[in-house]
C-alpha cells in the first residue's frame, strides 16, 4: 500500500494520468533506458549490458495485467534477445535507428492506436517515437531536449530503476497497481 501511496502523491499532471490510462503498449529503448547507457566489450569485443532486476519485474508485472511490452533499440545484441525472452517480450526489433518507423511498422497489424502506446527513451534518435506516442517518456538521465519534448520525465534514471518507475505509474493510472501488489502479501 505505501508504494501506491508514494506513486499517486507524484505531482504528475491529471493529462499525463489520462495519457496513461490509455496504454496498451508500453515500448522501450534499450541502452539508457533498460541500461544505464554504458556500453561494455570484453577483450574480444563481446558485448556485456547490465540491467536493473526491479525494472525486469515491474515489466512482468505490467504484462500480467494485459498491458504489452515491446522493445526497439539501434543497435543488435543476443543480450537483448535473451533478456527479452526472460521477460516474454516477443515484440522485438533490433538494429533500428528510425525508430518512429519500426514503431509505425510493429503496430500496423494490431488493433492499436497511437493514444495507447507509450515510448520510452533517453536520445535523440528516440525523439521521433516519443513524439509519435500517446505517452512519450524520457528517462531521468536522458539529453535535455528529449526531456523538453516529451510529456513526462522519470525521476530515476535508465538502468536504475525508470522502467519499473513507468509500470508502476501506468499500473497505478489504470487502477491495477493495488491487486498487483496485494498478491505479494
Amino acid at each position: 500500500m505505501e508504494h501506491t501511496e508514494i506513486q499517486k502523491s507524484n505531482d504528475i499532471s491529471s493529462d499525463i494520468r489520462a495519457r496513461a490510462k490509455r496504454i496498451k503498449l508500453l515500448v522501450l529503448d534499450v541502452d539508457g533506458v533498460l541500461t544505464d547507457g554504458r556500453l561494455y566489450f570484453d577483450a574480444n569485443g563481446v558485448e556485456i549490458k547490465s540491467f536493473d532486476s526491479q525494472d525486469g519485474h515491474g515489466i512482468k508485472m505490467l504484462r500480467q495485467t494485459g498491458v504489452e511490452v515491446a522493445i526497439i533499440t539501434g543497435r543488435t545484441s543476443k543480450i537483448v534477445e535473451i533478456r527479452s525472452a526472460n521477460l516474454g517480450i516477443t515484440q522485438l526489433i533490433q538494429g533500428r535507428e528510425d525508430k518512429k518507423i519500426a514503431l509505425m511498422e510493429m503496430t500496423k497489424n494490431q488493433n492499436i492506436s497511437t493514444d495507447q502506446i507509450a515510448y520510452v527513451g533517453d536520445d535523440l534518435p528516440d525523439l521521433p517515437a516519443i513524439r509519435y506516442s500517446g505517452l512519450g517518456v524520457a528517462v531521468a538521465n536522458a539529453h535535455a531536449f528529449v526531456k523538453a519534448n516529451a510529456n513526462w520525465t522519470t525521476e530515476n534514471s535508465g538502468g536504475r530503476g525508470a522502467v519499473r518507475e513507468i509500470c508502476d505509474f501506468i499500473m497505478d493510472s489504470q487502477d491495477n497497481l493495488d491487486k498487483a501488489l496485494q498478491e505479494y502479501l
